[in-house]
């Protein structure tokens, strides 16, 4: 067996030690959990987006109509 340097034993022991960190990522339910949120919290940004575009325009008809009608009510006097 050929005689490894200190390089190669270090290498070795940092990919070990990177697969053991994935491993244990992957086993810990925090990253699947962490992007639940982050969908959850998109759509939740989405629906309050649609709620309030809605909302204003629907409100800027209805002051629109009140001013039209109250330009007509004072050009008729």
């Amino acid at each position: 067996m050929p005689n490894v340097g200190p390089e190669l034993e270090k290498g070795v022991w940092v990919m070990r030690n990177w697969c053991a960190a994935v491993g244990r990522f992957i086993e810990k339910e925090d990253g699947p959990t962490a992007v639940e949120y982050a969908v959850m919290l998109a759509l939740i940004i989405v629906v309050c987006l649609t709620a309030i575009t809605t909302l204003g325009q629907n409100a800027n008809s209805t002051f629109s109509n009140v001013a039209l009608n109250g330009t007509l009510k004072t050009s008729a006097s």
